[in-house]
């Protein structure tokens, strides 16, 4: 038995033996089952989740909310936890709780179900890739201020290398700082705009209903600005990559023709190392021309191969399902490596008919690696967005154990590969 984990007033963290935990699929209160908790990973973190109740297995073999602390004549109210995975984490249950009336959107991060046994911490996830490069003990090193301000040096006044000083800095973003470190995949934002309005964005939203924890960039590079840096990453860095579309920006193909340039020229500096583009996959026609410049990687983020969920939560602007396929297939013909940036939320995803629809769009595009991405954002505000909840789940190991059987050829991992 994994018992409940909560934390009081203060945010101490305790656990209660006298209750089972509980997870949540989708809507569903559910107890995890034994095969899908695992110890909690190195680099990953607990949380308070404020005004949230925890929700266990009492006495009586019942869901129910834990609402004072136990133990003490003093009813003191408590709060639940959730644990937030390192990269190559992908989580199976929500964490179960109970929501306060008139409390405020949790801010965007991937909760998962935690509990306790055997004087530690698990966890109801899947270690689903390798984290040799994206461990954070890797990041956030005493020398990274000296080497942004040497790389800074290096191209004098380029407003690229400014933004992700800060992003390195601020948000300690590992893509920025690789960029640094010149080494592994560095992100070189270059859009400004974007045709979406994903609720899930974490650079800009349209309410204020999920405030975005960074800001976006706030101007469109020149080509050199783009293209002087990311040739001297692949010029230098072991299993370089560059990627455009990052979280710091809007949509890159929107910046089609300049991009296209910038690709080219770096491609005439060095052949080195991999040129990889996020998108939304919103125009086919910027895509080839891509690939003909020398793009290797494209990575498609979609949250559902469903139009009715992927309309409600990116919120597309003058496009639907139809172009990111086209896409998609056009990348793959061209001999461009594509993944899929699945936006993975447990009892929505792993719906028998969101199984079906992604699964069909990975067959009928030819698509090789399914990233699987933790979707950051307050569960309420997603399942909000969800249709068919009265569908049974099937479970996120049985998802993932479905998308082996069903997609032979289909890589499932979390990280864009190097070429090669």
């Amino acid at each position: 038995m994994f018992s409940l984990v909560f934390a009081d007033e203060a945010g101490k963290i305790y656990d209660w033996p006298e209750w089972s935990m509980a997870g949540r699929l989708g809507t569903r209160l559910v107890e995890p089952d034994r095969s899908e908790m695992i110890p909690l990973p190195e680099g990953a973190s607990l949380v308070l989740l404020p005004g949230r109740q925890p929700v266990g297995i009492n006495r009586e073999g019942c869901f129910a909310s834990l609402k004072h602390q136990p133990g003490l004549r003093s009813r003191r109210p408590v709060q639940a936890v959730a644990a937030l995975l390192p990269q190559g984490y992908t989580r199976t249950l929500l964490p179960g709780y109970s929501r306060r009336d008139g409390v405020g959107t949790l801010p965007f991060f991937g909760y998962c179900a935690v509990g306790f046994k055997d004087g530690a911490c698990w966890v109801a996830a899947r270690q689903t890739d390798e984290d040799h490069r994206w461990n954070p003990r890797f990041y956030d090193r005493e020398d990274l201020a000296g080497l942004i301000r040497e790389r800074q040096a290096e191209f004098p006044g380029n407003r690229v290398l400014e933004q992700l000083g800060r992003c390195a800095r601020e948000y300690s973003c590992f893509t920025a700082q690789n960029l640094f470190y010149r080494r592994w995949e560095a992100g070189i934002p270059v859009s400004p705009a974007c045709n979406a309005g994903c609720v899930g964005c974490i650079s800009l939203q349209e309410s204020e209903c999920c405030p975005s924890p960074q800001q976006r960039i706030g101007f469109a590079p020149t080509m050199e600005e783009t293209a002087g840096p990311a040739a001297a990453h692949l010029a230098e860095a072991e299993l370089g990559i560059v990627s455009f579309g990052q979280g710091c920006e809007g949509e890159p193909l929107l910046r089609g023709k300049d991009l296209v340039q910038a690709v080219r020229a770096i491609r005439e500096r060095t052949d080195r190392g991999t040129i990889n583009i996020n998108t939304n996959g919103s125009r086919p026609e910027v895509v080839r021309e891509l690939a003909r410049a020398g793009l290797d990687a494209m990575r498609v983020s979609l949250a559902s191969a469903n139009d009715a969920l992927y309309e409600a939560y990116h919120r597309p602007q003058g496009y639907d399902l139809r172009p990111v396929k086209e896409s998609i297939r056009a990348a793959v013909d061209a001999g461009v490596r594509v993944s899929l940036n699945l936006l993975h939320f447990p009892g929505v995803t792993d719906l028998p008919s969101e199984t079906e629809a992604l699964i069909e769009l990975v067959r009928e595009t030819g698509l090789s690696l399914i990233q699987v991405r933790n979707l950051n954002l307050d569960p309420e505000v997603f399942l909000g967005l969800a249709p068919n909840l009265d569908e049974e789940p099937l479970g996120v190991p049985a998802f993932l154990e479905v998308l082996g059987e069903e997609l032979p050829g289909v890589e499932i991992g979390n990280y864009t590969r190097p070429k090669g």
